[in-house]
């Protein structure tokens, strides 16, 4: 199978996550756009360069399309851009005349611009470092009261001039769903996933949300693990798993930065990619999740580790650790470790929010499990780096950092563990992407 991916931008879980998760089955062909094209935390996407390679690629089966990437050059700009909607359509219908002539299945996703309850601007335009608390709190209480029908106190607080570009930044990316809309109606893409991220119970993202699904589009809780659940459907044979929860009596307590149960983000993602739940199934999908809340290991909120026992099945199964948003449990992770047997492993993942961990790991156990030409190494490759990043680095190297530095001598007692387990030879390089300290790219991951 031929698949051609447009990432939603060059971090490490959005472009080498998914050239990685492809590799497991050497009978898929997967295009993607050079990484210098993609936008980053600073950087808009050349879009116009992207173009070029996506004119210019061969024939292919399914094409799976980040939409915010060729229309705004990426997730974050999408929030930053200044462009007229006019600017916008004539980009993406530029896109949309080349994917018709090349007849494939389309796959797309375009998010609903989220909102975040903070004054922190590193990802949005720079008044949010001043106004993003009181602009969420606008929009919650515009929204609660009557449907947004009724005004919110909290605009007295707020410039009229940013407040007008707020609203006006939103409803231009919200007639550009719409237009989305219209244009799967018409038989454009094959798929179309609206996602909703960092959501509250009100808010100018769940109205659009819910107004978009009123008019027949699906939506989903989650963002940057979007594009790899589509490669994900994009793989079209069966598989189906059965569920066991960690703490089964909690299961319908809710994940930070989402709006649905931990239940049904399970549920959700596995619908999304064709996966049937059922009791007598191919793989067992074992939850970690969380007693009475989520912890966040960087923001300083704890919560219960694991403390029970666990027994990894015979038959084949994957493990989504998600008691905490971003990091693993290390509980839970010292208790699995010893127990791992390669033969029915089909994968571990616990990076940032649920829909992120539970969306990549199913997409990696899939392929595995329908691989026409399964390659061993790629799949060791994916969880060496998914232990490294999610468990060695995120919730334990990361807690003794306060800024981007080597850690190479710090990852090494973590890299001998990992080694043992998946029997391979480890020496990697680690850096900061985004020059920041929240991903790190596993370099030169089997070296």
């Amino acid at each position: 199978m031929r698949i051609a991916f447009v990432p939603i931008d060059n971090r490490p879980v959005c472009y080498n996550l998914a050239v990685d998760i492809a590799a497991i089955d050497k009978d898929i062909e997967f295009f993607i756009p050079p990484r210098e094209f993609l936008g980053s935390l600073t950087k808009n996407a050349d879009i116009e360069k992207i173009y070029e390679w996506f004119k210019n690629l061969p024939e292919v089966d399914k094409v799976i399309l980040s939409l915010d990437t060729i229309a705004y050059g990426g997730l974050i700009p999408s929030r930053r851009s200044c462009d007229t909607e006019a600017q916008i359509k004539d980009r993406v219908l530029k896109f949309r005349s080349e994917w018709v002539k090349k007849k494939a299945k389309v796959l797309a996703f375009s998010s609903i611009m989220r909102i975040s309850n903070n004054n922190y601007n590193e990802e949005e335009k720079e008044y949010w470092n001043k106004y993003g608390t009181r602009i969420f709190e606008y929009s919650y209480n515009t929204h609660k009261c009557s449907l947004g029908n009724l005004g919110s106190p909290i605009q007295n607080l707020i410039p009229k001039g940013i407040l007008n570009d707020y609203i006006a930044t939103r409803q231009r990316n919200f007639n550009i769903n719409k237009m989305y809309l219209e244009w799967q109606k018409l038989g454009f893409f094959d798929e179309l996933i609206f996602s909703k991220d960092d959501c509250a119970e009100y808010g100018f993202n769940v109205k659009e949300a819910k107004e978009l699904a009123r008019n027949g589009a699906k939506v989903i809780t989650g963002a940057d693990e979007i594009p790899i659940s589509l490669l994900s459907r994009a793989i079209e044979k069966p598989m189906s798993v059965n569920l066991l929860f960690t703490e089964e009596s909690s299961k319908h307590l809710v994940s930070n930065y989402e709006d649905v149960s931990i239940e049904n983000s399970v549920k959700n993602q596995l619908k999304l990619v064709n996966v049937e739940i059922k009791e007598d199934a191919d793989i067992t999908l074992i939850i970690n999740n969380f007693k009475d809340h989520q912890g966040e290991i960087v923001m300083k909120r704890p919560t219960e580790l694991f403390s029970g026992e666990i027994i990894l099945p015979e038959k084949p199964y994957m493990i989504a650790d998600v008691r905490n948003a971003n990091g693993a449990d290390n509980n839970f992770v010292e208790k699995i470790l010893p127990q791992i047997n390669l033969n029915n492993f089909y994968g571990y993942s616990g990076w940032n929010t649920s829909a992120n961990t539970l969306g990549t790991l199913i997409c990696a156990a899939k392929i595995k499990f329908n691989a026409n030409r399964y390659d061993d190494n790629a799949f060791k490759k994916v969880q060496m780096i998914r232990f490294l990043d999610d468990w060695a680095y995120q919730a334990n190297v990361r807690q003794e950092l306060t800024e981007p530095c080597d850690i190479k001598e710090k990852m090494k007692p973590y890299e001998d563990k990992i080694s043992s387990i998946l029997g391979i030879k480890i020496n990697n390089d680690y850096v900061y992407p985004w020059k920041r300290l929240f991903e790190v790219e596993v370099k030169d991951a089997l070296g």
